[in-house]
């Protein structure tokens, strides 16, 4: 019968074993070599894959245990020491509600593996205790994971800082620098072992260290970022202007323990902005110097700036002008016209320019141009103008005018008198040319020199019939002067004007050869052209030279200066004394062989038929040789 007190421990064996069944860690007993399973508390059989029957070995039903744990266990077993296995993966056992085949989460286990000895230190088996740790391995693993892309995401700013045309740096609240980019030496020459933080002071110019020590020592102290400008010296010595910004990093509601920040080359940009200062300066005081009315606009077409002679001319002030300035100091009646204009082209960016009266500062209207432009460059969208006093010109333009008129009149009417005086004097030049050819016919004169008498008469009165007939045609040629231009072919003009010389062209046996097709085609008025041609063309005619044929030749080609089309016309007749270096020039009635019949009017018209539609005439002539006349149609 057992005693008492074996009755009592295995009362508390019972116990412990109650207690370790149902303990969240997992617990088992693996006894002798073979490492047969003894208690196997319930979390332990759950972790094992289920039934684990008492007694057999752990070989023989290794559960969920993978083979490189069992040969550590055996291990263990045979060694003697104690062994930890930190983190190990269990795959999800059946009893945690995984389908077979399923796939569930792995969990992980801290196994403590502690060999089973007796009083004499002779093996008897293994003691497995498992906690499980899955989520301190999650844990850790999410760590690493985060550790890893802080890695990857510190040298990616690393790359993109020190490959900027920057230099980036890192100071702490203290002022020392914990971080400088590659930059800063390739900039300031200095070699990496240098101290930072004691020669970048040096190296910042003397008139600038004061100041800018003072600012970031004052960012820091207050907790906020700093922005300011100062000359650092370079390698090659020159100081160079540079933009230092930072900003601290804030880690509520800490105080901020380090300022990042960029220093930024700007010495190329802060001497353009000089250069632009000094500029605008200058053409300010040339505005001023002006002796117009200068202003500028906003791109919404409000004034911003008048200059001085402005304030002089009109007697009013920047701020009496206001944004409106030259629009209110127009002529009531054309204030509304020069506004809606204005509102025009601000809207359009068209360049604006007008004609009107502005009063002065005695209170007299004067006529101004009114033009302004507007200028986009990268400060923006501007207007520029100007108002230019032109009141003495526009009243002796109106002067000019009036004389012009008048001239024109006076004009008119002298060729209505010309006209009008040739047409009455050919009936009295009819009438002696009947009495000369009576007194010929019955009268006789005991003279040796009659018939030279008589033939000077006749000449005189052919020749005063020959002038008042191109008296008339001139006039009525210059009536014509103002007709509508068409599109004409040269060839059919000239043909057209050779048939009405066929007569002089038979009678001389001229030689007459064309060759348009350079400049086939020619816009012009129909009867300017035939009569620039007829008087050229009867002239070479008229003045052949007495002891050849006259060869008479026309081309057309196109001016190397400005492409516009011309015409030459080529004679061997007489020719004529020009003077050598200056324009030729034709006057009326300007004759150079009084022995051939005519009123020296012919190239008086043609000239003035070219001028008047933008051409010019131009001869060469040798004489006894033929002359050459170009026809500059248009310029």
């Amino acid at each position: 019968m057992p005693s008492h007190s074996a009755f009592h421990f295995r009362m508390r064996e019972q116990q412990l074993q109650n207690i370790l069944r149902y303990m969240p860690a997992g617990i088992a007993t693996l006894i002798g070599p073979e490492l047969r399973y003894g208690f196997v508390n319930e979390t332990m059989q759950t972790l094992l894959g289920g039934h684990t029957p008492e007694g057999q070995s752990l070989a023989e039903h290794p559960g969920l245990l993978a083979a490189d744990l069992l040969e550590v266990m055996q291990q263990v077993y045979q060694s003697g020491r104690p062994y930890v296995v930190k983190a190990h993966p269990m795959p999800p056992s059946l009893t945690d509600g995984t389908a077979e085949g399923g796939a569930g989460p792995v969990r992980y286990f801290d196994l403590a593996l502690e060999p089973l000895q007796d009083d004499d230190d002779k093996a008897q088996g293994l003691l497995v205790f498992a906690v499980d740790v899955t989520a301190q391995e999650e844990a850790r693993q999410r760590a690493h994971v985060l550790a890893l892309e802080t890695r990857r995401l510190d040298a990616r700013l690393r790359v993109l800082t020190e490959t900027a045309p920057q230099i980036t740096f890192s100071v702490d609240a203290e002022g020392q620098y914990e971080y400088v980019s590659p930059q800063w030496y390739y900039f300031t020459g200095q070699p990496p072992t240098a101290d930072l933080n004691a020669i970048w002071p040096l190296l910042i110019h003397p008139d600038d260290r004061l100041r800018v020590l003072y600012q970031s020592d004052a960012a820091r102290a207050g907790g906020i970022g700093w922005s300011f400008e100062y000359r650092l010296r370079r390698h090659d010595g020159q100081y160079r202007w540079v933009l230092s910004r930072a900003l601290p990093e804030l880690h509520a509601p800490d105080k901020p323990v380090f300022w990042h920040g960029a220093v930024t080359e700007v010495h190329d940009q802060r001497e353009l902005a000089e250069v632009l200062r000094r500029g605008e300066a200058e053409l300010r005081f040339l505005a001023d110097s002006i002796q117009q009315l200068i202003w500028t606009a906003s791109a919404e077409g409000f004034i911003d700036y008048y200059n001085q002679h402005t304030a002089e001319y009109t007697g009013l002030s920047t701020q009496e002008l206001g944004p409106t300035g030259w629009i209110g100091l127009l002529d009531p009646v054309e204030q509304a016209p020069a506004a809606r204009r204005w509102v025009q082209c601000v809207a359009s960016g068209e360049d604006y320019e007008g004609l009107y009266r502005m009063r002065r500062h005695d209170g007299q209207y004067r006529w101004h141009i009114i033009r302004a432009r507007r200028l986009a460059d990268e400060r923006g969208l501007r207007w520029f103008g100007a108002c230019t006093d032109v009141d003495d010109q526009h009243r002796l333009r109106e002067v000019l005018q009036a004389q012009y008129d008048e001239l024109a009149r006076t004009n008119r009417d002298l060729d209505t008198f010309v006209y009008t005086a040739s047409h009455d004097l050919k009936q009295p030049l009819f009438n002696l040319r009947g009495l000369f050819d009576e007194l010929r016919r019955t009268a006789t004169f005991q003279d040796p020199e009659q018939e030279e008498i008589l033939g000077m008469v006749d000449q005189a009165l052919s020749q005063l019939d020959g002038t008042l007939q191109e008296l008339a045609a001139t006039v009525q040629d210059q009536r014509e002067l103002a007709a509508p231009t068409q599109v004409l072919a040269l060839a059919s003009v000239i043909d057209e004007v050779l048939l009405g010389l066929r007569t002089q062209v038979q009678e001389t046996g001229a030689v007459i050869t064309v060759d348009v097709e350079a400049a086939p085609m020619l816009v012009y008025g129909r009867a300017n052209l035939r009569s620039v041609l007829h008087n050229l063309l009867s002239n070479a005619l008229k003045f052949v030279h007495p002891h050849r044929p006259p060869q008479i030749h026309l081309a057309s080609a196109l001016s190397a200066a400005t492409g516009n089309p011309l015409l030459t016309i080529q004679d061997n007749g007489l020719g004529m004394k020009l003077r050598p270096g200056v324009t030729t020039t034709f006057h009326l009635f300007e004759r150079q062989h009084p022995g051939v019949a005519g009123a020296g009017v012919g190239l008086y018209l043609v000239q003035r038929i070219l001028d008047s539609h933008g051409g010019h005439l131009e001869a060469s002539s040798t004489v006894n040789e033929g002359t050459t006349f170009t026809v500059y149609w248009l310029e």
